[in-house]
């Protein structure tokens, strides 16, 4: 539960104002999550009391119904711990649940979160990059995931090995504490966190050393994950099980990958297509011939170039493209673009023969002699 009287206000948490769209709070989330993780501030607990709140103020923001919900009543009843509306009012959540129990008879009472039951773990988000050859092929990478663990050395209890948690003493157990206050309306009760066991309900007595008494340590896990052929930047795969692990027996939350592909020097990508350059000489656009045409993976692919091709001219080679991972299957195509190569240098042959091309196609060039002097040498010679 993120309530609006009892923290600080969900939008200033990430830095955003409240009409905020959906992507600016995904962005403010990333910033903050890479600036405040506790990998990035060890030994930091305003830094890690920080991330906590940043991570819940994203789960309610990030959820068109959860933001619909805290816009209007400044609470999220539906997250762990969450209960009435009116608890976005500073506490009067409670008195106004009794005078609705006195007034209309509400025999059974609210239902409130039981602090022991299984809770699931968080959900952890991870930027990766594939360069685009692993984006059509598919590739297996390995990471290295920061998380929270179960701590294996007291199971996570959070109680010395040989010793377990005894029920609160001062809630029974329950994780919350009653306290009456006299009103002009009567006498009410309200019921807030127990300050002795933080809501838990549970006292640990002698705490496990390696993780403190949180039952969880922090570690670096690897995970080894099978990237599918046709993935594209912005594409999101969810590894299950292996986000955060849960409390009280609970499970753990998944891992999703955002994947980003890296630029290639000789294609572009589009969707399935791919689009690279040819270049060929002049002579091979006049006259026509046959040309090998690199690809992104397998075999090259011979390409007929018909005499008089122009500069810009695309040919298409069907199904040498990438793979498509929704919609349509099979693969997309490759488009060539062909340009005409002009040497910048020649032989005084070359430019000979070329000066005598450009009279013979009645075309105005300037002469540089050298056509009169290669064919006297060539006679003379």
């Amino acid at each position: 539960m993120y309530s609006g009287g009892e923290t600080e206000d969900l939008y200033q948490i990430l830095g955003v104002p409240r009409d905020a769209s959906a992507a600016d709070i995904k962005k403010a989330y990333r910033q903050l999550v890479r600036k405040y993780h506790p990998d990035a501030n060890p030994g930091n607990k305003d830094a890690e009391e920080r991330f906590k709140k940043i991570n819940m103020a994203y789960e309610v923001l990030s959820d068109s119904q959860k933001r619909t919900q805290y816009d209007q009543f400044g609470t999220v009843g539906d997250m762990p711990g969450g209960g009435s509306p009116f608890e976005g009012f500073g506490g009067m959540g409670d008195i106004f649940g009794d005078i609705f129990d006195s007034v209309f008879g509400g025999g059974t009472g609210r239902r409130r979160a039981n602090p022991n039951a299984p809770r699931r773990g968080a959900d952890l988000e991870m930027e990766v990059e594939v360069t685009l050859l692993e984006a059509a092929t598919g590739a297996a990478k390995e990471f290295q995931i920061p998380r929270w663990e179960s701590c294996a050395a007291c199971g996570g209890s959070g109680a010395k090995a040989g010793t377990s948690p005894e029920n609160c003493s001062q809630c029974g157990g329950r994780g919350q504490v009653e306290s009456r206050q006299q009103t002009p309306f009567g006498q009410f009760v309200s019921v807030n966190t127990c300050p002795r066991c933080n809501g838990s309900g549970k006292f640990i007595r002698e705490k496990c050393p390696e993780c403190g008494g949180q039952g969880r340590v922090r570690t670096q896990r690897k995970v080894e994950v099978k990237i599918p052929a046709g993935v594209d930047t912005g594409t999101r795969l969810r590894i299950s099980g292996e986000g955060e692990a849960g409390t009280n027996g609970g499970g753990s939350g998944d891992l999703y990958l955002v994947v980003g592909v890296q630029e290639h020097p000789d294609f572009k990508r589009e969707g399935g297509d791919l689009h690279t350059r040819l270049s060929i000489s002049f002579p091979q656009a006049a006259l026509g011939c046959a040309v090998d045409v690199p690809v992104l993976f397998g075999d090259p692919e011979t390409l007929d170039i018909p005499a008089g091709t122009q500069p810009g001219k695309v040919f298409t080679i069907r199904g040498r493209g990438v793979p498509r991972l929704r919609g349509p299957r099979g693969k997309g195509d490759l488009f060539v673009h062909v340009t005409v190569d002009v040497p910048t240098k020649l032989t005084e042959k070359q430019r000979a023969l070329l000066e005598e091309l450009a009279r013979e196609m009645n075309v105005d060039v300037e002469d540089s002699g050298v056509f009169g002097k290669f064919f006297r040498n060539l006679f003379e010679g």
